[in-house]
């Protein structure tokens, strides 16, 4: 379990659109030319938390439109995705007839307790009001020595300098020391990877480097698409980012202060 390896994996291409989904910024979404880095951001975390959930039952936990648990069903044996948003729940049990969908608050999760083998929860947390509640559910819903899977902005990247997080949607934002405290009542932390580009996307940043955008980033091709409004960008920038994919994306855990999102597997204590 100790090497991330997604260059091989499967990669969804769009979801049906059972019910319209809006891009608002709380949540990504697929098959949006403009939005695509950020899925694809998302969608590795999916694809790198395969080895954890084969023939699990699984628990996602703030699945939004649903693609994530759609794939994690492809190695896990049932995959319940739990939203508190009605309209994503719709939609995620119309286009995913796989998945078992529940709304849900998610510091009230509606399982019984030791009643699933794995939790994940990615690029959740942040979003959340009251995360040691929610941890502490996760951990009542997990059977002994069960698996958090979580992701999260690495918040000393992702709002660098700033003591409140820029995104609208975020309510806390966390480094890998202030996720490892969190987790510790309930958790004990098994592996701390960061998640950072490669290959053509670190040739990216080199090119971008010197872009300066409005909010705070960590600079490169991320400081591009936020210096001005996608439906301003140049072609050459708009074709870059519709072509970003999963393999973009590399794991490991040399750095990880210095990654862009943080992907902890912690076990129940």
């Amino acid at each position: 379990m100790a090497r991330v390896v997604v260059a091989g994996a499967r990669s969804p291409c769009t979801s049906v659109r059972a019910v319209e989904l809006t891009l608002t910024g709380e949540r990504t979404l697929p098959g949006i030319a403009a939005e695509n880095y950020w899925f694809r951001r998302h969608e590795v975390a999916y694809l790198a938390a395969h080895p954890w959930v084969r023939g699990a039952t699984v628990l996602e936990a703030g699945a939004g439109e649903g693609y994530g648990a759609d794939i994690l069903s492809r190695a896990a044996r049932r995959v319940i995705a739990v939203d508190y948003d009605a309209a994503a729940c719709e939609h995620a049990a119309k286009a995913y007839p796989k998945l078992s969908v529940v709304r849900a608050n998610l510091v009230e999760l509606p399982l019984a307790a030791q009643s699933v083998d794995i939790v994940v929860n990615l690029q959740v947390i942040e979003h959340l009001w009251d995360q040691p509640r929610f941890l502490a559910e996760c951990a009542r819903v997990l059977r002994p020595a069960g698996t958090l899977i979580l992701s999260t902005p690495n918040r000393l990247t992702f709002s660098p300098g700033l003591d409140a997080p820029v995104n609208p949607f975020h309510t806390r934002e966390l480094s890998a020391a202030e996720l490892t405290e969190l987790l510790e009542p309930h958790f004990r932390v098994d592996r701390m990877y960061g998640v950072h580009h490669r290959g053509r996307l670190r040739r990216l940043d080199r090119r971008y480097a010197n872009v300066v955008a409005p909010v705070p980033s960590p600079g490169g091709i991320v400081a591009a698409q936020f210096a001005s409004p996608p439906a301003t960008w140049h072609p050459r920038l708009r074709q870059q980012v519709a072509a970003v994919t999963h393999r973009d994306f590399t794991f490991n855990e040399k750095n990880v202060d210095g990654s862009l999102d943080l992907f902890a597997v912690a076990i129940r204590r």
